[in-house]
């Protein structure tokens, strides 16, 4: 269970904290208000309300039909379960497409209740993380396997296997902190590209499938909890509801295995 001192609220600030005093953050998706109270209960640092929840709530192939009225939803009911952990938003795909959409997006995300939005990949949107936080909006940067990227992608494969894509990867991670991101998650990298990164960047690595050097982890809560929601289970995952008992064991489970540096191990790094 959370001590009193950690029960004292996250902010951003806290965040960059954490990284220089080299305590792992534990990050989990959610999406509704009762899961939200027992994340936030059972030592949850950050809660993402991803747009994942389009494939594992609305039953999509993908991200990509989630709007932006699904995430101030969901944004809404999520926050009025917490007390302790600091809540982050996606912006959903191609609400950030340009500065004035993702200002618009981001200011009714923080309205309804986030902490941080969260915007996947570099390029042109250093543009519009540059343009948020020049308005005291926090970012959380998204790199690696990038979500909304599929299409591109021609799937959901990882990225940064080869030297140029790793290459690439660094100077991206590093582009997205001087534009103004207080966090980096980074999703389907190779251990070794994400240790680097995470040495070379001032703010928290968040890795989900890059190994177990990163500055935290996050996970999909129904891929945490072993649930069947018709996609293919990633080889990161874990089910940590077999080990803990209950859905709040599993939480403790889950943040003791992350903060003892146990999960990811090996078998779920690339």
């Amino acid at each position: 269970m959370s001590t009193q001192a950690d029960s004292k609220p996250w902010t951003v600030p806290a965040l960059a904290q954490a990284k220089r005093d080299g305590r792992k953050l534990v990050m989990l998706t959610c999406y509704d208000h009762g899961f939200a109270r027992t994340l936030d209960a059972n030592g949850v640092d950050l809660i993402l309300i991803g747009d994942s929840l389009g494939m594992v709530v609305q039953g999509h192939d993908s991200t990509l039909p989630v709007t932006v009225e699904d995430m101030v939803y969901h944004t809404r009911i999520v926050a009025r379960g917490l007390q302790r952990a600091l809540l982050v938003s996606d912006l959903s795909f191609q609400s950030d497409a340009t500065p004035e959409r993702a200002l618009d997006a981001a200011t009714r995300l923080l309205q309804a209740g986030a902490e941080m939005v969260k915007l996947e990949g570099a390029g042109h949107k250093l543009e519009v993380i540059r343009f948020l936080a020049e308005r005291d909006i926090p970012v959380c940067s998204h790199l690696g396997l990038t979500p909304q990227s599929v299409l591109a992608f021609g799937g959901y494969r990882v990225q940064g296997r080869e030297d140029a894509a790793a290459a690439k990867l660094l100077a991206d991670a590093k582009a997205v902190v001087e534009a103004g991101a207080s966090l980096l998650v980074l999703e389907c990298v190779p251990s070794a590209l994400a240790e680097k990164i995470t040495a070379a960047v001032v703010v928290p690595t968040i890795g989900i499938g890059a190994g177990p050097h990163c500055d935290g982890q996050v996970l999909v809560l129904h891929d945490f909890l072993g649930l069947d929601s018709g996609h293919r289970r990633p080889k990161f995952v874990k089910d940590f509801l077999g080990e803990g008992g209950s859905v709040a064991g599993a939480v403790r489970a889950y943040a003791e295995a992350v903060r003892a540096g146990s999960f990811p191990a090996a078998e779920h790094s690339y």
